[in-house]
Formats: structure tokens, sequence, C-alpha cells
């Protein structure tokens, strides 16, 4: 296990490193890349971007576009966190990169006007170097920005993901491990009654509204979910616009293969890759009709404990990969649209 001093100074290092990152240029990232991660580092992310290994693939494949596209890029952290799964020391991040859009990212038109790219993050250190980073940028979310909208309506509402109401998320200095360690319990006890309900029960919106989940949101809880679901509010605005749709196209899902289970003072946060094994069922969720396919599911969960309970749940969700899985090609879908009738 890390001790609380040398997870405070990881995350000290990583925090202005991380910074420099997103403020470098085209030219010099691959310099500030080199600085923190280990040379073979490997990174894995939303689609289009998936998997690659090593700084200048990251550096190529990765920053070099973005920075490209959005000269004046900037990272806003609303929380940053840390701690240990088996070992393995973890720092996790939520918050969003914002700039101008001057050119075209992941074949989505620039706009010209300032864009928030939202993420959720999870850094896996050894000997203060990056070995490991998940990075989930809500793709879905540019392009609703840009002024597509390629699937269904979000059943929850669009916006960009405040930061916790206790203005306290970017945790930099040592935490009590009594309280670290009962907001990481408190979280796998609520996966565990998510876990154990019966979805097959025939009990529907009044099941999820009275099993034992309920014992462990707050009554003021916010639930904030990517571009294509959106955010809720209560528990009711969750089993309405997320949990129930959810659970009727994906009956049978299994979770697990976490990587990241950690508890920082007030926070916690868990992630796999991917995190749900499922097939998909049931139709509605997203607009798409069942497909019977086996699907699974890039997912990061955040969480805020508060006045004893979880209060605020942030859940970045590789939403493009998912519907690829499910026979929706989200960019190959909208080149028409992108394209605006332009002549080849």
């Amino acid at each position: 296990m890390v001790d609380a001093a040398s997870l405070v100074g990881t995350k000290k290092a990583l925090l202005p490193a991380l910074r420099a990152i997103a403020e470098a240029r085209p030219d010099t990232v691959a310099e500030r890349l080199a600085a923190i991660y280990h040379p073979d580092a490997e990174w894995r992310g939303s689609h289009p971007l998936n998997e690659m290994r090593g700084v200048e693939a990251i550096a190529e494949r990765v920053w070099r576009p973005l920075l490209t596209s959005f000269p004046d890029l900037e990272r806003r952290d609303v929380i940053f966190i840390g701690g240990d799964t088996n070992g393995a020391t973890l720092v996790g991040a939520v918050g969003h990169y914002c700039g101008t859009f001057r050119r075209d990212w992941l074949t989505i038109p620039a706009t010209g006007r300032p864009i928030y790219l939202r993420y959720g993050e999870f850094h896996r250190v050894d000997e203060g170097r990056i070995v490991q980073s998940t990075v989930l940028i809500d793709v879905l979310d540019v392009i609703r920005q840009a002024g597509f909208w390629p699937v269904a309506p979000s059943l929850g509402t669009e916006e960009q993901w405040p930061g916790p109401i206790t203005a306290d998320g970017v945790v930099l200095t040592e935490q009590d491990p009594a309280v670290s360690a009962a907001s990481i319990a408190q979280t796998l006890a609520m996966h565990r009654s998510l876990g154990d309900y019966d979805d097959r029960s025939g009990r529907g919106r009044d099941g999820l509204l009275e099993m034992p989940q309920k014992i462990h949101w707050h009554p003021k809880m916010m639930w904030y979910g990517p571009a294509g679901i959106g955010t809720t509010r209560g528990l009711q605005g969750f089993v309405d616009y997320h949990q129930l749709p959810f659970r009727i196209a994906f009956p049978n899902r299994r979770g697990g293969n976490h990587y990241v289970r950690i508890g920082d003072g007030a926070y916690s946060a868990t992630g796999g890759w991917p995190s749900v094994f499922a097939q998909h069922l049931g139709g509605g969720f997203l607009g798409v009709a069942p497909t019977g396919r086996d699907v699974t599911m890039r997912v990061m969960d955040f969480y805020l404990h508060h006045e004893g309970l979880i209060r605020e749940n942030w859940v970045p969700l590789d939403i493009l990969n998912l519907l690829l899985q499910m026979d929706v090609d989200v960019l190959a879908r909208m080149q028409t649209f992108f394209r605006r009738g332009a002549l080849p």
C-alpha cells in the first residue's frame, strides 16, 4: 500500500506535468510527455483513439492532432485523487480540456468557437513515471457542441459537468485513511446492491426505486452521465432517465475487471478496461433496437461521499465504442453531415 505522504507527492508532481502537456505545442509535446511518461507506457482511450504504446505513438496519435485542432488548449481539473489497487499507485481525474476549435478533429468540423472536451482519466504511476494511462474523452459531447446530434435524444439533461458541490475535488493533502477506506467501502456496497438485483423479476421501475441501492444515495444525488445519456437528479431521475432503460437493454450484464478501486478522503473511484460485459437484449437504450450482440463497456465512476451518503457520481463512458458494438458507427453515420453537402 502506498503511504499517504508518497501519494500526495505523486499527485503534486503529476498535476502540473499533465497541465504542461495540455499547453504544449505540437512540436514540443513529445518532450513534455517524455518528462513524465515511461518510454514504453501504455495508453488506452475512447474510440477512435483506442490503444497504443510508447511516448512517440501517444504524441503522434493523441496529442499532436489535439493540439493542432485546439491550439490554445488548457486543462481544468475538478477532481484529482489517488490511491492504490493491488499494489499499483493510481491517480484519477475528472475535468475538461478547453480550447478554441480551429481545425477539424477526428473528422468533426471545426467551429472556431470554444469547446469543452470532458474527460475521465486514470494514470498508473511507477517510480515517478506514468506507465499506463486510461483516458475517456467524451467525443460524442464534442460532436454535440459542434452542432450535430447523430443519436436518439438523451433522456437526461445534456450539459457541462460541474465540479463537486463541496468545491474540494482536487485533493493534494493527506487524508484520513479511515475516511478513505469508508468511501470506497460505501461505493462497493452500492455496487453489490446493483449486482444482486434481478432485472428479470418483473418489478420494473418500482423495484429499482425500492431496492437496497436507495440506502446509499443522498436525497439530492446528482448522476452525471456521458453525452447520449445526460445528467439526472435524485434516485427517481436516475432510475427513469438512465437505470431502467439501461437495465432493460442489458439485463444480464456482469461488472468487474476493475483495475481501479480507490478511496481518497471523501472521494472514491472505480474503473475497468472494460468494466462491464453484457448482451444487448432489450430495446430503447440510445434509441437502438436489440441486436443480441455481446458487448463490453469502457466505464469509470467517480464519487463524492457527503453527509454520510453518495452525493454525486461522475460517469465517463465510451459511448462511441459501445454503439459501434451495437452496429452504429457514429463517425461514419455523421460524414454526410460533416461534409455539409460538399462535392468530392
